[in-house]
């Protein structure tokens, strides 16, 4: 190949790579040059953290650099965004963002960062639904026989969640207004308090993820409703979902991973073909599945699209169900 050959390939390639079209292969050639930190805003144990933890071990030797999680807890997981979307965009810090992140940008009054344009997506990386479910011995055998319950009676089922706010929350508003009837939240501060209070029968209505209603199901002390996925849901066989009652309800959150603003394609290449490839393990997509998810994979753009649906859909919940910016 000639010299002018060369230059004019050279060229064409890195064209192709500025405006995104670099082929599925290509890689940043000297990234990462050190490890790399994986931040998340959750307390330890949790979802974000296992799964963060689990994604930190596949991609550590995809990317030939340590992944290391750290935990930046507090303010459903705002600290842990903030401190990313003011790093420096070299793919050296990574954020595994949660659903929170699309209703904190709804209902905080003052971010201190844009949820959209301070972010650089890189891939969703699993999703959940949501289970409706209610003690044991509640008199509402069906999500219609509890609906009724509430058109009969409005404010007088109360539902429970882990705080105001939270994706848990919302999905309890919006089956609400989906159904035209009125639910009273009782919100607590997370942990077992949410569940154990719906055991107790101090709250109807408990809804919140698999991870924490199914072992309760099994266990003979609550029971399932339905799950909010579109579809049946693998991981809670029998379970009818929210669509059977309501046609078209649907509230799948999400785990995914994100960077700076402003990173180069060619890292946002590289980290998408190996989180592709981690979430492709048969190991990591079992160890979800023990978390009521499932690996879903995406697109850098796909994943922007759906959090600007996610934010525009909460906004609308908000405003039906008079939820003020905090």
């Amino acid at each position: 190949m000639d010299t002018q050959r060369r230059h004019l390939l050279r060229a064409g390639l890195a064209l192709a790579a500025a405006n995104g079209l670099a082929p599925a292969t290509a890689r940043a050639a000297d990234y990462p040059s050190r490890p790399v930190e994986l931040v998340h805003g959750f307390g330890a144990g949790g979802n974000a953290d296992v799964v963060s933890r689990l994604v930190a071990r596949q991609l550590a030797p995809l990317l030939g650099q340590p992944v290391i999680v750290e935990i930046k807890s507090g303010a459903g997981g705002r600290i842990a965004s903030d401190f990313v979307a003011k790093a420096r965009p070299d793919g050296q810090t990574l954020v595994m963002l949660t659903g929170a992140h699309t209703v904190s940008a709804v209902l905080t009054k003052s971010l201190t960062y844009d949820p959209v344009k301070d972010f650089t997506f890189l891939s969703t990386v699993s999703a959940f639904p949501f289970a409706i479910a209610v003690r044991a011995d509640h008199p509402a055998k069906t999500l219609h026989d509890l609906l009724a319950m509430a058109a009969k009676a409005p404010d007088r089922i109360t539902f429970t969640s882990v705080g105001v706010g939270s994706t848990q929350h919302m999905t309890g508003e919006l089956l609400a207004a989906t159904a035209g009837v009125k639910l009273l939240h009782v919100p607590y501060r997370g942990g077992g308090a949410p569940v154990e209070a719906v055991i107790a029968g101090d709250v109807d209505v408990l809804s919140d993820t698999l991870t924490v209603a199914l072992p309760q199901v099994r266990a003979g002390r609550l029971r399932a409703l339905a799950v909010t996925s579109a579809n049946p849901w693998p991981g809670a066989p029998g379970i009818p979902t929210v669509a059977a009652t309501l046609p078209g309800f649907e509230v799948q959150s999400w785990l995914g991973l994100a960077a700076p603003a402003g990173l180069p394609r060619a890292i946002v290449d590289t980290l998408n073909t190996d989180i592709r490839k981690a979430l492709a393990d048969d190991a990591a997509r079992k160890t979800l599945a023990s978390l009521g998810s499932e690996a879903a994979p995406s697109s850098p753009e796909a994943m922007r699209d759906m959090i600007v649906r996610e934010i525009a859909r909460w906004g609308d919940v908000a405003r039906k169900a008079n939820i003020p910016p905090q």
